[in-house]
């Protein structure tokens, strides 16, 4: 959060609402310690101190060259005892006793008896809440030993309310949610002891250049039963746990293994480079744009690397050029996610900040990880899906869906928001295999007879219209980039999707004629774009082309079948649909024109040509 530190000063903070969370920025920038709560019970204290300041927060985040930040249940724990503080010392009153009828030695006594509890509730409780509480039951033990060998009447009476104020403190720590989580622990306490603070607050840490957090520690009661490493130094390992069902997908990307001098380096320039927005018409080239800032970002990395005595490698500016380039005009930790191959979807649910990534793993199926994104992040990718695909996204139109060419791997992305979304913004990004599928590979990884690719092949050439149905995330789009590869090299093809998926790149650089077209998401009220009805229907005055439709969702289904009416004659014909049986196909078409309203012998005609 560098970006709210100009003018202050340590220990300065303020309260930021960010969607549904009031988040506390604490400044400590120049202290000589780390800003952690479980390490130092001056940072304990100093945050009582602010807690007792501010109201309804849900998050605390200490910002240094790293950030710190508690989440709300660790702040729930701390706010629990700035509340115990504040009700303590509006009864100040308890600590105080008549000394009438007492000998001045009895005096002397209790004046040192009620100083020590004060200074155990007033000082010691603030930085070390445990080692409080364990010092009061000593103090309670060691005064009603006294009192039990107490003969004066007087004194008697005095011990006795001195022990109901030990007694009533006591109580109410103990009912704490921290003493609590720590009784298990407190056999071997000693005084100062940080250990038992560290088993119940752990913060996030990240570089202050990003907003995803990222757990980096790893799971104390997962068993690691998979590790790989990326291109990019990535460490990637897989974890189950006992008694259950869920699988971890643990990242450490490069960006957490730098020193604090390159960290520092990395934020100075993102400051820089913050300073210049990218203009609107810059986003329709994100691979020049990003080749830009490159060139830009390394130079000034160097220059600044020269400035303050930092001897960088060739290789070490590069890792962090690319490094600065994906938090400013990239998509930060979901480009590290998407560059794994193994990796099919990747989900972004909200509410924003609370919620880890999910992701779909070619091995391991469904997994959760490590990676919990913000607000900001969110709104940051918003606005750059927003420039690349000249779509909106707003209340009038909370849907948005694009493609995405990223560094090594392009990826399909569908956005929704409010109040679609009545939480926030939720993403998902499906990554497309680097390589086009083909009917040998389906073969191969046994999705497909040999006797059933062949049949599609002689399909394919016999020039036949076809339709491929299957459910969501079943491989239609890839089946049919397989049929792609069987059309001959000497037809054109003509694709038409509101969201481009088929691999006409790849298929462009195997000497393929194709030509792609892009039309108006089915679910997009307003657009300048032409409707995939009217595209489908363009195509026919393109000449011969073999057509492939990427989905029939609406209005396309009619269209698409004029195009298998008149055009299978000349060469294929072909789209995808949702179903997961002919029959269910049938429905679907028959849904879709009785949502349509067309006539009766249209839908025969289309129910014909199905069957």
């Amino acid at each position: 959060m560098a970006l709210f530190r100009q003018d202050k000063k340590d220990w300065d903070f303020e309260v930021i609402p960010e969607g549904e969370e009031n988040i506390l920025y604490i400044y400590v920038e120049d202290i000589p310690l780390t800003p952690s709560i479980e390490d130092s019970s001056l940072v304990f204290a100093k945050t009582i101190d602010i807690l007792l300041q501010v109201s309804n927060i849900s998050k605390i985040i200490f910002t240094q060259q790293r950030d710190y930040e508690y989440d709300y249940n660790q702040v729930q724990l701390l706010l629990e005892f700035a509340d115990i503080y504040k009700q303590l010392y509006k009864q100040k009153t308890l600590f105080s006793y008549s000394s009438q009828g007492l000998s001045p030695v009895e005096v002397t006594r209790l004046n040192q008896r009620y100083a020590e509890v004060q200074n155990l509730v007033f000082k010691l409780l603030k930085g070390d809440p445990i080692g409080a509480f364990i010092e009061l039951r000593r103090t309670l033990r060691r005064e009603r030993i006294s009192l039990e060998k107490t003969v004066d009447q007087r004194a008697k009476v005095t011990g006795q309310h001195y022990v109901s104020i030990l007694g009533y403190i006591i109580k109410i720590l103990d009912n704490t949610k921290l003493i609590t989580l720590a009784k298990p622990h407190l056999a071997a306490y000693q005084q100062g002891d940080r250990s038992v603070y560290r088993m119940i607050f752990t913060p996030y840490i990240r570089p202050d250049f990003m907003f995803t957090k990222l757990m980096a520690d790893y799971p104390k009661n997962g068993e690691e039963i998979d590790s790989y490493s990326l291109e990019d130094d990535t460490e990637v390992t897989i974890f189950k746990f006992p008694d259950s069902i869920e699988t971890l997908y643990h990242i450490i990307p490069p960006e957490f293994k730098l020193s604090e001098d390159k960290y520092e380096l990395l934020d100075t320039a993102r400051k820089i480079m913050a300073e210049h927005k990218p203009r609107e018409e810059e986003f329709t080239d994100p691979k020049r744009m990003r080749e830009v800032f490159s060139h830009v970002g390394r130079d000034m990395l160097e220059e600044l690397a020269e400035t303050k005595g930092i001897n960088l490698r060739s290789k070490e500016l590069d890792r962090l050029t690319k490094i600065l380039v994906r938090y400013t005009v990239g998509f930060g930790l979901i480009e590290v996610l998407l560059s794994d191959e193994k990796i099919q979807d990747v989900s972004v649910n909200s509410p924003l900040g609370r919620i880890p990534l999910f992701l779909v793993h070619g091995k391991y199926d469904d997994c959760t990880t490590n990676i919990i994104p913000t607000m900001n992040e969110a709104e940051s990718w918003a606005t750059k899906l927003r420039l690349i695909s000249g779509r909106p996204l707003d209340e009038a139109n909370p849907i948005l869906d694009t493609e995405l060419e990223l560094p090594g791997a392009t990826t399909r992305v569908s956005t929704i928001t409010r109040p679609l979304d009545p939480t926030g913004i939720a993403f998902s990004f499906r990554r497309h295999r680097d390589r086009p599928w083909t009917l040998p590979l389906f073969v191969e990884n046994k999705m497909l007879t040999a006797e059933a690719a062949g049949l599609i092949s002689f399909l394919v050439d016999g020039t036949r219209s076809m339709i491929v149905a299957g459910t969501r995330s079943s491989g239609k789009t890839s089946f049919l980039s397989a049929i792609l590869v069987e059309i001959m090299r000497r037809y054109r093809m003509i694709t038409v999707e509101d969201t481009l998926e088929l691999p006409a790149k790849s298929l462009r650089e195997l000497g393929y004629n194709i030509q792609q077209m892009k039309v108006a998401p089915a679910l997009e009220r307003e657009s300048t774009e032409m409707s995939a009805a009217d595209g489908i229907r363009s195509t026919l005055r393109l000449g011969d082309s073999a057509l492939i439709v990427g989905e029939v969702r609406s209005k396309e289904a009619v269209a698409l079948y004029e195009a298998m009416r008149v055009g299978a004659a000349a060469n294929v014909v072909a789209g995808t649909i949702h179903g997961d049986s002919p029959y269910g196909v049938l429905i679907e078409l028959l849904m879709i024109l009785v949502f349509l309203k067309l006539h009766l012998k249209l839908l025969i005609l289309l129910l014909l040509l199905i069957l």
